[in-house]
């Protein structure tokens, strides 16, 4: 199944069932995540959602709430498949870490406008992401943002392509950073488009 199809109602659980498999579902998601998260400098990381990885925040939000009805459940799988990667787009959760003993606000205001400033580098395509509207504004920024980064045909065919470097890039004033990201990142990156 290609992983960027919408998660539906039969895809889920639910607490109860989910309950005795939560440990060995979990443990397999670490590692699933494990290639698909991306360090950038010493303040932000991101990881690269696909349908497994939003199904198990689904499952983790349906437990921690003890959400069991159709209509709770409705509404999660509304917004996640709200971030769900689309047949043209990658999509990613990113944090903003900071640092202990810090003043959290102060520290966050230095990364205000970091949604201008996220490129993702695929071979020689550079992708400025788009993020999610309302988690930022000129005078505040959410510590965990949604963004999305839109594939041209050309794009996605140089992410399925073995070898290609894969670079994530922070470009903004107080905050540049650029990391290149694993060959098994790529590879899991591009799985999501296997038919």
């Amino acid at each position: 199944m290609n992983l960027t199809t919408p998660i539906k109602r039969s895809d889920i659980k639910g607490p109860a069932i989910y309950a005795g498999m939560r440990d060995d579902y979990r443990k397999r998601i670490i590692e699933l995540k494990r290639d698909r998260r991306v360090i950038i400098g010493d303040r932000v990381s991101m990881v690269f959602e696909n349908r497994h990885t939003l199904i198990s925040q689904i499952e983790e939000m349906l437990r921690a709430e003890n959400l069991t009805t159709d209509e709770q459940i409705a509404e999660e799988l509304e917004v996640y498949n709200a971030i769900m990667p689309s047949a043209d787009s990658l999509s990613a959760t990113l944090f903003l870490e900071v640092p202990p003993g810090t003043n959290a606000r102060t520290e966050l205001d230095r990364l205000i406008g970091l949604d201008e400033h996220l490129i993702l580098h695929i071979g020689d395509f550079s992708i400025r992401a788009a993020f999610e509207e309302g988690r930022g504004t000129t005078e505040r920024i959410s510590a965990v943002q949604y963004c999305r980064f839109p594939l041209t045909a050309e794009a996605l065919t140089a992410l399925r392509t073995e070898g290609t470097e894969v670079t994530m890039e922070i470009d903004h004033p107080g905050y540049q950073y650029k990391t290149v990201c694993t060959e098994a990142m790529r590879a899991s990156l591009a799985a999501d488009y296997a038919s």
